[in-house]
């Protein structure tokens, strides 16, 4: 049989499997085919198996050498924030002298010096920036992005931001889950009124948004100095009964309750989870939300305080890891290098950490149907990673593993 590709050469192959979010147990099971191949046409996984048999079985158009490396599938990066001018190195350097997050942002830096930059920039300079690191994720093996406005804060530049991931998901082999988080922060001109904003949200932002179907999700950050849990509950209604998912940024810096809120509204995800009570893990696995997991934030912002992953995995829950790659809190673009900080924080295992960087954020972002395992029927999004066995793709540091991507069933980035 003809095929458009066969990925071969591989030293292992390693892969969850299913269409669902897994936990406990089951979140470190990985089918493990030694001398493992992945046979792909018409952009779709035909076959996985043993290299000698499926070179028996089918005749490829092009064949793409692993060179001894491990076939994992393509990273699904659930929770990231990459519409942006600036960086912010320079709140960094506060924070190596002591300075807090909340003291930045109350003194005007913090997610405010990256509205400034948006508001001042044009839709094609941040296009431009995009696909930069668009490039950059690819190269690093992740093939599909979440991907947050929230730099805006205005509807013209909510709906700027959210036209520019529209064109840069046209434009690159990257997929993009688009989300309106317009409740990242109160803008400086609100921050005297800031009922008046939640007001703009609801009343038109969140319409017009859901007018133009840019988004697929509404995000909000539920904390103290923000946005607190009754106006989030507002929000969110709001967005739920105009058709959008919801994602939470929840208890990041305080026990405030927003892991039980997400499972009150049926979210897609609760992300962060540094400060959840054993009560927001209860209610987070009866709902049946998926905790999107952060693990270089609390050590780019220096908070000793870790989420509770572990404690979540035993008791079931489907965790994700992601890099929350965004300019103020974790400017960091590698689900690799997360996944080992997620081995080495959350005592994750390698089977673990890989069916949390691939299936389980893909489910959270209702495409596990289709993304998250390397099986007959899926889309063809592969990664081979220069390493002898998934195990080391968490025990060595410091690396981009990648080798090659496919996405869609097509060689979209080589490294050799």
């Amino acid at each position: 049989m003809r095929i458009d590709l066969l990925v071969r050469g591989a030293a292992e192959l390693a892969t969850p499997l299913g269409t669902r979010p897994k936990g406990g147990r089951e979140l470190g099971a990985l089918r493990v085919i030694e001398r493992g191949a992945v046979a792909l046409s018409g952009g779709a996984i035909v076959a996985v198996g043993p290299e000698a048999e499926l070179r028996a079985r089918y005749a490829p158009e092009r064949e793409l050498d692993a060179h001894g490396g491990t076939i994992v599938p393509g990273f699904v990066d659930a929770h990231t924030h990459p519409v942006f001018l600036g960086t912010r190195e320079d709140e960094f350097e506060l924070r190596t002298r002591g300075a807090t997050y909340v003291e930045i942002a109350q003194a005007g830096g913090g997610i405010l010096s990256s509205v400034r930059g948006v508001r001042g920039a044009s839709k094609e300079e941040l296009l431009a920036r995009l696909l930069t690191r668009l490039d950059r994720f690819l190269a690093l093996g992740t093939t599909t992005i979440e991907a947050k406005t929230g730099y805006g804060l205005t509807v013209d530049d909510e709906l700027k931001c959210l036209e520019v991931l529209r064109d840069a998901a046209r434009a690159h082999a990257v997929e993009i889950a688009p989300t309106f988080l317009g409740a990242h922060d109160y803008p400086a001109e609100y921050r005297d009124r800031k009922p008046a904003y939640v007001d703009l949200l609801v009343e038109e932002m969140l319409p017009r948004v859901a007018e133009t179907k840019l988004a697929e999700y509404c995000d909000i950050f539920t904390e103290g100095h923000v946005f607190g849990l009754d106006d989030s509950r507002r929000i969110l209604e709001r967005a739920r009964s105009l058709g959008f998912g919801l994602r939470l940024h929840v208890d990041q810096l305080s026990a405030l309750g927003g892991a039980q809120l997400a499972a009150e509204l049926g979210a897609a995800s609760a992300d962060h989870l540094e400060f959840v009570s054993d009560a927001g893990i209860e209610a987070l696995g009866a709902a049946g939300v998926v905790p999107v997991l952060c693990p270089v934030v609390p050590l780019f912002l220096r908070i000793d305080k870790e989420a509770p992953a572990r404690t979540m995995i035993d008791r079931g829950l489907p965790v994700a890891i992601s890099t929350d790659f965004n300019p103020g809190s974790c400017y960091l673009q590698s689900l690799p290098e997360a996944l080992t900080w997620a081995a080495l924080r959350y005592r994750m295992s390698a089977g673990e950490a890989l069916t949390a960087a691939t299936l389980n954020p893909a489910c959270s972002l209702g495409r596990g149907d289709r993304l998250g395992t390397l099986e007959p029927g899926k889309q063809g999004d592969v990664v081979v990673l220069d390493v002898p066995n998934h195990r080391h793709l968490v025990y060595e540091l410091g690396r981009n593993p990648v080798a090659s991507v496919v996405k869609r069933g097509q060689v979209v980035h080589e490294a050799r």
